[in-house]
């Protein structure tokens, strides 16, 4: 049946060429944009994982840089205990040649014993990176904070977010510790029996010259074996050797603790690297468009929207036809 009051196939052939214009507007989109779920629309799950996942990508990107941070700051550490420990090792090298020596030969050793340890102190007071130092400290009272550094974002399956840390535990490998109160002192201004070169709280200063006491102490940074005009008895030089490698046992074991905080964050910016990396790809596979797949799909519903148009062409024009029949 023919009607000029509705255009059945005018009204089909405009539905058809809506909803091809519609699929072109998509894939233009999804071309231009690079993506096939580029807002909440077009596929609220998907959407919504990509989001989570990119604002966790980008919290990852800052622990990375908190990582390279920290590593700088274990980096300055170690090289300054590193240079201290081949210090002490000169400084145990004089204490050796001064035993048996004159009065005179000590006198003139002390001075190059008082140059080394002066030279600890620049070391240590020199291992500052932004602002943290964990050789040279001056804690008030109680024991020294642990330098944290922060090394993973986690989010567990219940959506909850924490924060994963490497500790460095400065109480262990400080060198120097000026304040008030400390519980205790730094590896080399710790008090140290002389005969065992065991750490001690109370100090019992020893009188140079005499033989040496079991109760004598001594501290690296300020042993000396010639002072007041008074030479240090052999003795008591032997004990100052004793303290002397104490210390180094304790600097040799701080190095180690400094060398594995280094490895452990160079292996977690390595882990944090390809986690991002990972996300990256993860969020891609759901949501990056298919340039291959929407470029043929463009050519098609081109072709689709031209034969769209010649078919409500064809369907208006057959309403003129009605008029021959009244010719």
């Amino acid at each position: 049946m023919s009607s000029i009051m509705t255009n059945t196939a005018a009204l089909t052939a405009l539905q058809s060429l809506n909803a091809t214009s519609k699929s072109l507007q998509d894939t233009q989109a999804r071309i231009s944009t690079g993506y096939r779920v580029s807002q909440a629309s077009d596929n609220a799950a998907y959407w919504s994982i990509a989001t989570t996942m990119r604002s966790d990508n980008q919290a990852m990107s800052t622990v990375s840089d908190s990582l390279g941070l920290g590593a700088s700051k274990v980096d300055t550490a170690y090289t300054g205990m590193n240079s201290a420990i081949t210090t002490i090792n000169t400084i145990q090298q004089k204490l050796t040649a001064s035993y048996g020596q004159t009065d005179a030969s000590k006198e003139k050793t002390q001075v190059e014993i008082k140059a080394l340890q002066d030279q600890l102190k620049a070391y240590a007071d020199g291992a500052t990176f932004s602002g943290t130092n964990m050789l040279s400290l001056s804690t008030a009272s109680g024991t020294a904070a642990d330098v944290k550094i922060v090394s993973a974002f986690n989010r567990d399956s219940a959506g909850a977010v924490s924060i994963s840390t490497i500790d460095v535990n400065v109480e262990g490998i400080k060198l120097y510790d000026s304040g008030a109160a400390p519980t205790a002192k730094g590896i080399l201004d710790t008090d140290r029996l002389g005969a065992t070169g065991a750490a001690v709280t109370s100090a019992s200063a020893p009188t140079l010259g005499a033989v040496a006491a079991a109760t004598d102490t001594y501290s690296v940074a300020s042993l000396a074996i010639f002072s007041g005009g008074t030479a240090a008895s052999d003795s008591q030089i032997s004990q100052m050797m004793t303290v002397v490698d104490a210390a180094l046992k304790d600097m040799t074991t701080a190095a180690t603790k400094l060398g594995a905080a280094k490895s452990s964050i160079d292996l977690q910016k390595t882990f944090t690297s390809s986690l991002m990396d990972s996300i990256d790809r993860g969020v891609g596979q759901l949501v990056d468009a298919d340039m291959n797949k929407e470029s043929t799909r463009l050519q098609a519903l081109q072709v689709q929207q031209q034969l769209g148009v010649q078919a409500l062409s064809i369907a208006n024009g057959s309403s003129q036809s009605i008029l021959s029949l009244f010719r």
